[in-house]
């Protein structure tokens, strides 16, 4: 089995070499000599060249890109290099010249992997099958055209008997008031008329029921074959749960001790997620391990397409992912000294009063510098914040005071209230998109027209927080207009006018290829770090709560 490793021409000075292996969970970027060794890989990915007979091509496209890790590691005559391996599989491979091999064991897969593929396939086949059978759409039809006839009937017999029980109305109206009739003959008429009330509802119960009959006519077949369908269903789940179970049991998982243990046993009582084991950097450890290599760094990164959920673009530095390695990592870093991770914390600011552009009695319009936090964070170890300043700055202020909130990130116009009332006003301005916002931004690309409505529903990645990922099924609404102001090269400054709230709504819009494509300047999370997050909430408008008068407030972007 090939080691490999590309050696460093030239070695790199022992300065530059870490004595202490950093966290692969580092949220700061990797190592710089990680970092060297992804640009050697990177340039040859920009020049379209992955391996013998593999272009960057395939990277390019609708499934998106993928992820690639390099470590750099001591052989044992003391030479550093790197190893190089891509998550999953690459062109349907899992082995490719170059790149380190997986980390199951191929013969013990090979034995499970095909036969139990099979029977999917065969399972698969028939749950379809039974679901595109004359039987099952037919019935489906049925029970389909029955409720839609059903429904029908409903609205006529509810529209007739409103209309029969408006006429009643008005026709004791006219009996109460009618002085020609007399008492009894008063009473007849409205008995007569209860009567046809008590006959509508006695109509409606036999229509019920007749309704019923019909229903408990089709439901027994109904319900036998839905009940095929999902034993069906359930019966593929079963053997699928089986089968990855055999597959993991093909997975020994080394440590820097030269211990093993199978891989379902480093994930508690729970079962692995899907592909457990097969990111970047447990193969890249494993292969490290089995030729006595010394890891020293790691850097994993992203190339080709985004995924279609977004979150990733070319070239940009990913810590591990937590959900698949957060269990295996810590295992297979025992027995190497390596630090903690690095978390990213808010920078400290002077603690300055607030820019403060607008104040009275009711409303307080704040200019948010970058890197301030708009409340305080979870963490209890930072405390700085706007509604901080503001509370220390309005001591007798009642209620929640900001009544909407900037990213850390995120430079610009925040508006809060001094009462709850006001509060309680703006925020229904805000829910009712009442206020007007506009951002502005440099992105990083050059965007495609000029003006344009960018509809996109988010939720947060929960293997991933706080990153926001595009998801058109469980996502929440997520709507954003744009207008090119100025381009300038590879870059080009945009405005935004966001008609809702979502957090990182702007980011993910500009990043996401289904949005601008164009990730902002300077954002760590969706694109590529800088000193800052080029984006500035530049203008608010709303109604004064206690005048009733417009108000507007700019404040230019200080990029």
């Amino acid at each position: 089995m090939e080691p490999w490793i590309t050696l460093f021409e030239p070695q790199p000075d022992p300065r530059d070499v870490p004595e202490v292996f950093p966290s692969p969970f580092d949220e700061l970027g990797p190592h710089e000599l990680a970092r060297r060794a992804a640009e050697v890989m990177q340039a040859e990915l920009r020049g379209g060249f992955i391996a013998p007979g593999l272009s960057t091509e395939m990277l390019d496209g609708p499934e998106g890109g993928k992820m690639f890790g390099v470590l750099v590691v001591r052989d044992p005559g003391g030479r550093i290099g790197f190893l190089r391996s891509f998550s999953g599989m690459l062109g349907g491979r899992w082995e490719v010249m170059g790149f380190v091999p997986p980390l199951f064991d191929r013969e013990v897969r090979a034995q499970v992997e095909p036969a139990g593929e099979a029977t999917v396939k065969s399972l698969l086949s028939r749950f379809e099958e039974h679901q595109s059978s004359a039987e099952f759409l037919g019935i489906r039809s049925a029970h389909e055209a029955q409720e839609a006839r059903h429904a029908e009937e409903r609205a006529a017999l509810r529209a007739r008997h409103e209309a029969n029980r408006r006429r009643r109305h008005a026709q004791r109206a006219e009996i109460e008031a009618a002085v020609t009739l007399t008492e009894a003959e008063k009473r007849d008429a409205l008995h007569a008329l209860d009567q046809e009330s008590r006959g509508d509802k006695a109509e409606r119960r036999r229509f019920e029921a007749t309704q019923e009959e019909e229903e408990l006519a089709l439901l027994p077949k109904r319900t036998r074959l839905e009940r095929r369908g999902r034993a069906l269903e359930r019966l593929r789940q079963i053997f699928c749960r089986a089968l990855m179970k055999r597959i993991h049991d093909a997975y020994e998982v080394p440590n820097a001790h030269g211990e093993r243990r199978p891989l379902r046993s480093l994930y508690g009582r729970g079962e692995p997620p899907s592909g457990a084991g097969d990111c970047a950097a447990p193969k890249l450890f494993a292969h490290a391990f089995r030729h006595g290599l010394r890891p020293l760094a790691l850097a994993e990164f992203w190339w080709g397409a985004p995924p279609p959920t977004g979150g990733r673009i070319a070239g940009a530095f990913y810590a591990a992912c937590r959900d698949k390695c957060g269990p295996l990592l810590p295992f297979m870093l025992e027995g190497l000294k390596s630090a903690p991770p690095r978390t990213f914390s808010p920078p400290v600011l002077p603690a300055d009063d607030l820019s403060i552009v607008f104040e009275d009695a009711w409303v307080v319009v704040v200019d948010k510098p970058c890197g301030l936090l708009s409340v305080p964070a979870r963490d209890a170890s930072v405390t700085d914040s706007v509604l901080a300043r503001l509370r220390a700055r309005y001591p007798h202020a009642t209620g929640p005071l900001l009544v909407h909130r900037l990213d850390l990130d995120t430079s610009g116009l925040l508006v809060a209230a001094l009462d709850s009332e006001t509060h309680a006003d703006l925020q229904r301005q805000f829910a009712g998109r009442e206020v007007r916002k506009r951002y502005v931004a440099w992105v990083e690309g050059r965007v495609h027209g000029e003006e344009g409505t960018i509809d996109l529903p988010l939720r947060v990645d929960l293997e991933d927080r706080p990153r926001q990922i595009y998801d058109p099924v469980h996502g929440k609404s997520a709507v954003t207009e744009w207008q090119v102001l100025a381009r300038s090269g590879e870059r080009t400054r945009v405005a935004f006018f966001p008609l809702t709230g979502r957090t990182h709504q702007l980011r993910v819009h500009a990043s996401h290829p289904l949005g601008l494509g164009a990730p902002i300047v300077g954002d760590r999370l969706y694109g590529h770090e800088e000193a800052r997050l080029h984006l500035h909430a530049e203008s608010l408008s709303f109604r004064h709560p206690k005048t009733g008068q417009s108000v507007s407030f700019e404040r230019p972007a200080p990029f």
